[in-house]
């Protein structure tokens, strides 16, 4: 496995041996700066999918206080995590045991909770299905674990406004209106949030296995042990190691749809070899928000059209496909909404929770 280094991604047919950085402090250093950011952004989203953010801004006392927390989280009795069980939630929210989750049909070997954006849950046979994702999270009693829901909500909070940033240098990178992806974004956005804990990953297996993200963007935070790697186009899994104080971003399925596959979501998974903490921050937009074409120009439909790369860039499949055989990133179709991409994830990720809450026929 090859080790990271600060670079800059090569050819995108040929593959990618190293993360580029990328510093955020650069947005503020004047239009011509902005501009330079913006479309180097726009060619590592193009080729590589996975960059290490610093100069986010998010204090190093903050994030030091929310690992705290995080690592107190995961070491209380099973007893005390069970009370706020992922089982008993129709809106997939809460803590889940090692194993639980899976990716492409494959187990996962990972214990999480995960957290999602709070909105008044609509009437629990509302159509179209995917609207019953929202609603409120389980949160632990206070008295458990003081200040862990507020440490948590900060978080979330400080991810999102990192993320819409990040979106706004993505957007001027494309060619659009700055704010083009937070007007579009809705009056209930619905991003999500997953709070890990890997134990050491059994042989031939992965901590979470190869997979694409489902949102927009993912902001990830790794703590001092690696074992995420991406996949790069030449078939190479490459290490992205932990650096301290940054964030590692990448591209999901959400703007792969909406570019046209001119952003490519990036294929990654998890092997490692002791105990790690991660949490993976999914930005996402309202559940009713269309996944249509970005008014583009055309020389990125040309780009795209010239790398088989990326006109054969594949989804994530559905429950149905997966039983049918098809591979786990081989889905010709997008999922034309955002929630139906939700729906359709948390359907092949979680098939007994999905038939416990809705049936056969949430699948």
């Amino acid at each position: 496995m090859s080790a990271v280094r600060d670079a800059t991604p090569t050819d995108a047919a040929t593959g990618f041996t190293a993360i580029p950085v990328v510093d955020l402090r650069r947005w503020d250093q004047g239009a011509a700066e902005r501009a330079r950011l913006a479309d180097e952004v726009r060619r590592i989203c193009h080729e590589v999918g996975f960059f290490t953010l610093v100069g986010h801004g998010v204090d190093d006392a903050f994030l030091d206080r929310y690992v705290t927390m995080l690592q107190a989280f995961f070491a209380l009795d099973v007893a005390d995590k069970a009370r706020i069980d992922k089982v008993a939630s129709p809106h997939f929210r809460g803590w889940e045991r090692v194993g639980s989750e899976l990716t492409g049909g494959r187990t996962d070997y990972r214990e999480q909770l995960d957290v999602s954006s709070e909105h008044p849950a609509y009437p629990r046979d509302v159509e179209p299905e995917y609207l019953r994702l929202d609603g409120p999270n389980q949160w632990l009693p206070e008295s458990v674990l003081p200040g862990f829901r507020a440490t948590v909500t900060e978080f979330f909070a400080r991810m999102d406004v990192l993320a819409h940033r990040i979106m706004a240098v993505v957007a001027t990178g494309l060619g659009l209106p700055e704010r083009y992806f937070a007007e579009m974004f809705g009056e209930r956005p619905h991003s999500l949030a997953k709070l890990i804990s890997y134990p050491p990953t059994p042989p031939g297996e992965a901590g979470v296995n190869p997979h694409h993200d489902a949102g927009f963007l993912t902001i990830l935070l790794q703590h001092g042990v690696g074992g995420l790697q991406a996949l790069s186009p030449d078939g190479a899994w490459v290490d992205i190691e932990p650096r301290p104080g940054a964030f590692v971003i990448n591209t999901g399925e959400m703007l792969q749809e909406l570019s046209g596959n001119y952003v490519v979501a990036a294929t990654h998974r998890v092997i490692t070899a002791e105990a790690r903490f991660s949490s993976a921050y999914f930005h996402g937009p309202d559940l009713r928000t269309p996944l249509d074409p970005l008014p583009l120009d055309p020389r990125f439909a040309d780009a795209v059209a010239a790398s088989a790369r990326h006109a054969g860039a594949g989804f994530m499949a559905r429950r149905s496909e997966l039983t049918d055989g098809i591979d786990g990133i081989a889905s010709r179709e997008g999922a034309g909404v955002y929630g139906r991409q939700l729906w359709n994830y948390y359907s092949r990720s979680y098939p007994a929770n999905m038939a416990r809450h809705y049936g056969a026929g949430g699948a």
